[in-house]
């Protein structure tokens, strides 16, 4: 009975062969486990090295905003938060109105050397944005359907101001978001007319997309 079982074990392989080939195949894994480790590594490195650069562009950015417009932030005509320029509704336009009133245009003036200098030496362009508080359009006033045509009405009114002062065309534009995205909760007056405002945000230039010829 031994001696069948005996005859069934191929004595002609080695146990060191066996063992190699097991050792060969646990050291290609460990290898393919190590490189896509060592891979996961490098892609969370890279990751992290282009945020921290992304962070340290943005700060330079927001710095460099800051001490352009030093002079109109020290007046207190205008606040700048998150890198965004803001104007109060009250100073630029009277109430339910897009007819820019002769001290939102003065604020506009103050505003003109500073960020043309600005644009000049960054890749960037100017986007007006238009905000209103929660109060719908009154019936009388026939001139707008709503606070979305109030807020577009308005920013295209500072976007002309700003081209007119002296802003080329193609580094700004107009956007309108009605009474979204207010800064505070529309509670009473004094919240309302915080959120009655126009922001102008520098942001990236787009980047030209090449034409394609036509077929």
């Amino acid at each position: 009975m031994n001696d069948d079982i005996d005859a069934g074990v191929d004595s002609s392989v080695p146990v060191w062969a066996v063992f190699g080939d097991l050792m060969s195949v646990m050291l290609g894994a460990f290898v393919l486990v190590l490189v896509g480790v060592i891979g996961v590594q490098l892609e969370l490195s890279a990751r992290l090295e282009k945020e921290v650069k992304q962070r340290q562009e943005e700060t330079q950015r927001r710095e460099a905003l800051e001490k352009a417009l030093a002079g109109p932030l020290a007046a207190g005509r205008v606040t700048l938060v998150n890198g965004r320029i803001g104007i109060s509704g009250s100073v630029l336009f009277p109430i339910n109105s897009a007819q820019l009133q002769a001290e939102g245009r003065e604020v506009l003036r103050t505003l003109i050397a500073p960020l043309s200098i600005y644009l000049e030496a960054r890749q960037e362009v100017l986007m007006v944005s238009g905000f209103t508080d929660d109060q719908q359009v009154k019936e009388t006033n026939r001139r707008f359907a709503d606070n979305w045509e109030l807020s577009a009405q308005r920013a295209l009114t500072v976007t002309r101001a700003l081209i007119e002062e002296g802003i080329a065309p193609s580094l700004v534009f107009a956007a309108a978001f009605g009474s979204e995205q207010p800064v505070t909760a529309n509670t009473d007056e004094a919240s309302r007319a915080k959120n009655r405002r126009v922001e102008i945000a520098p942001i990236r230039k787009p980047a030209a997309e090449t034409a394609k010829p036509r077929e």
